[in-house]
């Protein structure tokens, strides 16, 4: 997986565990693409300080998942729901078609 779809993903299922303050320096950089150089100077701080807690929330990040896998089975269960898609609509089996893609929605 592309490691931008992984932070966001580590982020939305984790991200409210940050700190505040961690949340926006990580948002900043990761999700908003600021450079460091800018984030650093919104908040008062060096540029390696940002690099140093963006390095921080990405292992605290990746330690939660390594511990709830709650990304990994989003997947799963998204791959699955894709895959009973496609085979409905293969049959023309509206109904399972219509819920898969409700399901695919919600995930």
């Amino acid at each position: 997986m592309e490691k931008f779809v992984e932070q966001g993903y580590l982020y939305d299922f984790y991200g409210e565990l940050l700190t505040p303050r961690q949340q926006q320096v990580y948002e900043s950089v990761v999700l908003e693409d600021y450079s460091l150089s800018e984030v650093a100077e919104d908040l008062g701080i060096s540029r390696q300080g940002v690099h140093d807690m963006i390095k921080r929330c990405n292992k605290i990040l990746e330690e939660y998942e390594e511990k709830l896998h709650l990304v990994e089975k989003f997947l799963n269960i998204q791959a699955q729901v894709k895959e009973i898609h496609s085979l409905a609509l293969e049959n023309h089996i509206d109904k399972i078609a219509d819920i898969s893609s409700e399901i695919l929605e919600e995930l």
